[in-house]
């Protein structure tokens, strides 16, 4: 029956909801889409109930730090002799699921390890924002309800299969667990990964790391693919948009770490 049902919801679409206006409104709309998407009606109304909006969530969303970094600035930022040590021993501890994920989902360790340090520096750092009510405030703010939207109905889905209580707290953005996963990440691509029939991002590393391989791979990762490429500007290419000095806007959205 639970098989049933993840397969249900995974596979509806949903209308979008209108974001904006008055907040209860917001909910009832948002409630009725979760529950055209295959959300159980008695669970969407336990998962809207109470909701509401977190201005610290609007806040962060407004002040992303990270965009007026360097790229330099930036990197400095997150290496350090500390992240590298504790890197090596989590590889060591940990090989043969970092080695699961590479066979699994062609993503390697190096990339995975990165991964864990930069999002939650290893698990430490998970963020302490209501997903909930961070999800439902960002969609609400309508500036990307397009994005978020689809992030709500998930988290309801996986409330509806008892994955996802309502005071689940991670970044001001939605991300939950070691590796900072959104809900739909979580529902179509979370993986046990130590076989305990669950699926616990913030606590399992062997679940983190695979999952976060899985979704790796299914966003475009490629097994073998090099890190740097080389490639030739054609004759007439302004040099002088180039070199360590020259600023220009950044037109890509990433994910943010709780600490952003």
């Amino acid at each position: 029956m639970r098989a049933a049902l993840l397969a249900l919801l995974v596979a509806t679409p949903a209308a979008a909801a209108p974001c904006g206006g008055d907040f209860g409104t917001f909910l009832k709309a948002m409630e009725a889409e979760a529950v055209a998407a295959g959300t159980p009606a008695d669970k969407a109304a336990e998962f809207f109930a109470g909701a509401g909006i977190d201005e610290k969530v609007v806040k962060a969303d407004r002040s992303q730090g990270v965009f007026r970094k360097t790229f330099l600035d930036f990197s400095q930022s997150l290496i350090s002799k500390n992240r590298l040590t504790t890197a090596r021993a989590k590889s060591a501890d940990l090989d043969d699921i970092f080695t699961r994920a590479e066979a699994e989902y062609g993503v390697s360790r190096g990339v995975l390890l990165a991964f864990w340090a930069f999002e939650t520096d290893f698990g430490k750092v998970q963020g302490d924002f209501n997903t909930r009510n961070a999800l439902l405030t960002l969609v609400h703010d309508c500036r990307r309800p397009e994005l978020f939207q689809p992030q709500v109905i998930a988290a309801a889905q996986l409330h509806a299969l008892d994955k996802f209580d309502l005071d689940t707290t991670g970044a001001w953005a939605g991300e939950i667990g070691m590796v900072q996963m959104l809900p739909k990440d979580i529902l179509e691509r979370g993986v046990d990964g130590d076989g305990d029939g669950l699926i616990l991002l913030k606590t399992s590393p062997a679940d983190a790391i695979l999952s976060g391989a899985r979704m790796l791979q299914y966003h475009g990762w490629r097994a073998g693919e090099p890190w740097m490429t080389e490639v030739t500007l054609p004759e007439s290419f302004d040099w002088s948009l180039t070199g360590l000095a020259t600023e220009r806007p950044c037109l890509l959205y990433t994910s943010p770490s709780p600490r952003d």
